[in-house]
């Protein structure tokens, strides 16, 4: 059993996480989990060994001065505790953290045992995917589940992929073999301009997230950060009549295909979202974080390093969307280094009876396809 001294008892917390890498194109994910510790003011409480799960040839060390002494950052997955306040508090536990280079079963078994003993309700893990996507209109959000239950409760996709995937996928799908509900939220991310940040992804991640969880969210500078970015992406497109065009095309075939929808629950999704804004004292509370004390875990008296306990551990992981194409990172998993392949949609890859959203995972061109749990694609 997990002791974490200094951890108050929460109130219906749920797990929100997201990782650099594969998954997050855009650093849309790993952006969205910073700015909801920021507004909270959350503090780390535990962090997972990095000599565990991390490749440093892959995932560098940094060196830092601090008052004249050099100190070294090492990768790794970190949590905090933020309490919403509100007329109905709520805790989330928010894991930040890099895609591990190998052991991931194990990897997820730790945060499983984190979440079991924090009596977390539910993991809502975000993910970014390149796709054919226009940057003129709302980033598209989609929600995937491998609970049948939950997906006809929440509104959200049954999981149906089957192929190479990423620790998005495979937490999800150790979440699911270990009874704890959970959902991915994937932003789909224009794979000619995926480089980072990407303010527009961020926010409509943020903004389902709120929705799915029922919390207002401080949105802070976002909305103007993502209108920032539209317009300068607006003006870099002008300068080139070919892609000018392109987005063009994208925007019609995305006007089309949406046509039948524009009436319906988006716009009630909208609403709600906008009543929820205007609600008195509906408005978050100042965060409350705090950190595990000297020794929030049991001791490996073989090692002398502290842990969790591990539970049972997981199986495969299916993700819904088109047949991937693994890039040059996506050899990571157990047992390997580098960042590896979470499975999606491929990104750049238009859609297709296989790939009927059209989206696209990041960390590839359009030209190289990867799986929609992949993310941190470049330039194109």
């Amino acid at each position: 059993m997990i002791e974490l001294e200094g951890v108050p008892e929460l109130i219906d917390p749920v797990m929100v996480a997201a990782f650099e890498g594969w998954n997050d194109a855009g650093d849309a994910a790993s952006t969205a989990v910073d700015h909801l510790d920021r507004e909270w003011k959350g503090e780390v409480f535990a962090a997972l060994d990095a000599e565990d799960y991390y490749d440093f040839q892959v995932n560098r060390p940094t060196v830092f001065l601090d008052n004249g002494v050099r100190k070294i950052t090492w990768p790794t997955t970190r949590l905090s505790v933020v309490r919403v306040g509100g007329d109905k508090p709520r805790d989330l536990v928010l894991v930040r953290g890099i895609e591990p280079s190998m052991r991931w079963r194990s990897f997820c078994n730790e945060l499983l045992a984190f979440a079991h003993e924090l009596g977390v309700e539910m993991v809502v893990i975000l993910g970014a995917l390149l796709g054919d996507t226009p940057h003129t209109r709302p980033v598209p959000v989609s929600g995937v589940t491998s609970d049948p239950d939950l997906a006809r409760t929440m509104d959200l996709e049954e999981t149906r992929y089957e192929g190479p995937t990423g620790i998005v996928g495979i937490l999800q799908e150790a979440c699911t073999h270990a009874g704890v509900p959970a959902v991915s939220l994937w932003a789909a991310v224009p794979h000619y301009v995926s480089q980072p940040p990407n303010p527009k992804a961020t926010l409509a991640l943020l903004n389902r997230l709120e929705d799915l969880i029922g919390l207002r969210i401080p949105l802070g500078e976002l909305p103007e950060d993502a209108r920032a970015w539209q317009l300068g992406v607006d003006q870099l497109a002008a300068e080139d009549s070919e892609v000018a065009e392109y987005v063009q095309t994208l925007e019609e075939a995305r006007d089309t295909a949406e046509l039948p929808e524009a009436s319906g629950e988006a716009i009630a999704r909208e609403f709600e979202r906008y009543l929820r804004r205007r609600e008195p004292g509906a408005g978050p509370g100042p965060g409350v974080a705090t950190e595990g004390g000297d020794s929030p875990f049991l001791r490996d008296p073989g090692s002398g390093r502290t842990r969790p306990p591990k539970p049972e551990q997981p199986g495969p992981e299916s993700v819904p969307g088109a047949e991937p194409v693994p890039g040059p990172e996506a050899e990571g998993g157990e047992g390997s280094s580098g960042e590896g392949p979470s499975g999606e949609n491929p990104p750049g890859e238009a859609a297709s009876e296989e790939n009927p959203s059209g989206e696209n995972p990041p960390g590839a061109s359009p030209e190289r396809g990867e799986d929609p749990e992949n993310g941190n694609g470049s330039a194109t």
